[in-house]
């Protein structure tokens, strides 16, 4: 019976889903990326220090190890699962002794007796219960390296945009050292006019509270820069001052310098670990609805015993041996309609699987458009606000070098002046998102969380998910 029903497998099949999607991206090229994972897309800003802190935080990073750990529980779970479908074989042994104590007649010393006791078991699998719980365990194992991986590229964009920040703010630390002296030297000169009688003590209170105003807002970006730098070292697993000497040294802001790199939609599939994670939950819950369906039906288990035993009492001594050997049968009939229940609840939960899968393709091909939409326009942005810059530097010299010759107001300087320091922190600021941008696209199309080349053997078992193009 058993070979005849070994092809009986309770619930569906699990089938690689198919959705439509396009040939390319809206400002993409037709070209596919292949494989990104090992792709470091960070080298493109040319910071050595950045590549330092990619390079030892990946595997100190807490987020990351705890997530492959969970990869050591789902292995135990598949051994578990694999057990329920082998025979179990329990064998114990026993040495007691007794004896009476009294005044009677032909009384006898003590009796020593030993036993031993072996119980095997095997319940068939006929409608493949335990082959279906194996399966969603693999299955789950496979979601488990998905999600270090995702472990992986969260820590990576954290990281990066947390160095990004830093450098930012130590940008606008050195803008507002350079207003702050260029504000005073512009207070002393009025201070000299209106000892000259060319200036109003107006003209003073004016140039004195926009020097204060410039130290005012030094502090916040100092601790601006020191949460960014506080972070960093909390990815690294290290204590949130460790690396502070460290970035205080400085650096400019990073610039990526290489070409954008998509790829094809069809690629997220394959590269993104995210989609990968929600694919083989489906798997798993797929397996589920015939480890469900399998508890509808009648189950058969084998079971044997056997226990020798030897008595050794004073005077003499026996042996007896017990043994038995019998199917067991299990007929579910009335169980409050538990059962089907747990199969519509295992149907549901994979309904709920795919729509998650879809929701994660979907949000994966927006998340890469916005960021190639953004990258291709931020060079642009940052290329109009240097023109601006240098547009109202000249203005500031001009307007300087007019007051100081009395053929304008100080107004016009202090006007020149804010118009300078707005235009370089815009400048700043644009620098900064545009590296952001570079480091979105990356992680939108799943780049670079195994640097080192050394990818998860179970990744490759992975089933290829099939798309359609439109």
């Amino acid at each position: 019976m058993s070979v005849a029903l070994a092809g009986c497998v309770s619930g569906p099949d699990h089938v690689p889903p198919e959705m439509p999607l396009p040939a390319k991206f809206g400002e993409g090229g037709v070209k596919s990326n292949g494989d990104v994972a090992t792709a470091q897309w960070w080298t493109a800003y040319r910071d050595q220090q950045l590549n330092s802190l990619v390079s030892q935080g990946i595997g100190q990073n807490l987020d990351v190890l705890q997530a492959l750990e969970r990869i050591n529980s789902a292995e135990a779970q598949v051994t578990v699962a694999g057990a329920g479908a082998l025979p179990s074989l329990v064998v114990g042994a026993s040495q007691t002794v007794s004896g009476q104590m009294g005044n009677l007649r032909n009384q006898r010393g003590a009796t020593n007796t030993t036993a031993g006791e072996a119980n095997v078991s095997w319940l068939l699998d006929l409608f493949g219960e335990y082959r279906r719980s194996k399966e969603s365990a693999l299955a789950s194992l496979d979601s488990a390296y998905a999600t270090a991986d995702v472990a992986k590229l969260t820590f990576l964009q954290d990281l990066v945009n947390s160095y990004i920040d830093a450098r930012y703010y130590q940008e606008r630390i050195e803008l507002s050292k350079g207003d702050l002296k260029s504000r005073r030297e512009t207070f002393d000169l009025t201070k000299f006019q209106l000892e000259a009688g060319a200036a109003s003590r107006l003209d003073v209170v004016q140039a004195e509270g926009l020097v204060q105003a410039t130290q005012a807002e030094i502090p916040g970006l100092e601790t601006s820069f020191r949460v960014s730098a506080h972070h960093i070292a909390t990815l690294l697993g290290l204590p949130a001052s460790s690396l502070m000497a460290e970035l205080q040294k400085g650096s400019r802001q990073p610039v990526f310098r290489g070409g954008l790199q998509a790829g094809i939609p069809a690629d997220l599939i394959r590269n993104r670990p995210d989609i990968r994670k929600a694919e083989r939950d489906l798997a798993a819950a797929t397996a589920n609805i015939g480890v469900a369906e399998a508890q509808l039906y009648p189950s058969i288990s084998l079971s044997g015993s056997i226990s020798p035993s030897y008595v050794r009492p004073v005077g003499g001594n026996g042996g007896l041996t017990t043994w038995s050997f019998g199917p067991t049968l299990n007929l579910p009939i009335f169980d409050g309609g538990r059962l089907r229940a747990n199969v519509d609840i295992t149907k549901s939960d994979a309904k709920a699987a795919y729509l998650a899968w879809k929701s994660a393709v979907l949000s994966a091909v927006e998340q890469v458009e916005n960021a190639l939409s953004a990258v291709r326009r931020d060079a642009q942005t940052v290329e109009a606000l240097r023109a601006q810059v240098k547009t109202t530097q000249e203005s500031l010299e001009l307007s300087t070098a007019s007051y100081k010759d009395g053929a304008s107001s100080l107004l016009d300087v202090l006007d020149s002046q804010r118009n300078v320091s707005t235009a370089q922190a815009s400048l700043a600021a644009a620098v900064q998102q545009m590296a952001k941008d570079y480091v979105s696209l990356n992680v939108a199309i799943g780049g670079g969380y195994a640097p080192d080349g050394a990818k998860p053997a179970a990744v490759a078992k992975v089933e290829t998910v099939s798309v359609k193009k439109k």
